[in-house]
């Protein structure tokens, strides 16, 4: 997650503070493992008609470790299986910290995600080293998409899917992993930072994660933690381009969300009607 520990930490004192530790025991005790599905539909510009009802399950940030229970992590994914998504999407930081330990049985635990019927795809975050990690995930039956992009083809229309490590943002480097893409491109970007360059290389649709949604939302005062985002959480647009954040799964720092439970996501990708297309 894009935040400092100092951050982290005065943002669940402030919680404290101001909503008193019942409202920090809650989200510690609680709130972590109220893990929600949300079910949306997204509309894209220039989806084309054959491609709207594709439903894309996302679940990112899952920072499996000593605080993030294998319990959990077995529970949101069998939220997101249950829903039968097309095709699944995995968003980075799997771990936390690069933990090792934790490396092999997450992926493991992801698992029963790899057999989506349209495919099971994989971006790392920065929590996650570039090694060890895709190996545990491509061993399972994930594509693991390194500064790499891939072509679906549904009912005669192609979907571009690109993937990109959180460390790839130079526009020189995701040139190389989206220029040349024609049709409906999805890219798979930890950071939802890239919803810029996405919309500069003409790409429609951007999943995210990495910040939490907050993790810590304050009454008043919103998310300490992650005000340098242009979308927290949920849907945001920048020119042609769409983006998806999603709250994540797991915590970092501290074992605590407060106003902000974790989620998987099932989107539902819809053809934009334009002004234009409406007259």
């Amino acid at each position: 997650m894009g935040i400092s520990r100092r951050a982290a930490l005065k943002a669940l004192v402030a919680s404290g503070v101001g909503l008193g530790t019942g409202a920090v025991a809650y989200g510690m005790a609680y709130e972590r493992h109220r893990i929600e599905r949300i079910v949306l539909d997204l509309p894209i510009t220039g989806l084309p008609p054959d491609l709207d009802g594709l439903r894309i399950g996302l679940i990112t940030d899952v920072h499996h470790s000593s605080t993030v229970s294998a319990e959990d992590v077995a529970h949101a994914v069998t939220l997101l299986a249950e829903a039968r998504p097309d095709i699944v999407v995995l968003g980075g930081d799997y771990v936390s910290f690069g933990d090792r330990a934790f490396v092999g049985p997450v992926a493991e635990l992801l698992a029963p995600l790899a057999d989506a019927p349209l495919g099971s795809f994989a971006v790392l975050g920065n929590h996650d080293d570039d090694r060890d990690m895709p190996t545990e995930l491509a061993r399972h039956g994930f594509v693991v998409l390194k500064d790499q992009r891939t072509s679906l083809v549904i009912k005669g229309e192609t979907l571009d899917v690109a993937g990109i490590r959180f460390w790839t943002r130079g526009p020189a480097e995701l040139a190389r992993v989206l220029e040349g893409t024609g049709g409906t491109t999805l890219l798979l970007a930890h950071d939802p930072r890239r919803l810029v360059e996405a919309a500069a290389f003409d790409a429609q649709l951007v999943l995210s994660g990495h910040t939490h949604g907050g993790q810590v939302v304050l009454p008043g005062i919103g998310a300490v933690a992650g005000r340098k985002f242009p979308v927290l959480a949920g849907i945001g647009t920048e020119g042609n381009a769409t983006v998806y954040v999603s709250r994540g799964v797991g915590t970092v720092y501290v074992p605590v969300r407060i106003n902000c439970p974790p989620e998987v996501t099932v989107l539902t990708l819809r053809t934009r009607v334009t002004d234009a297309g409406a007259g």
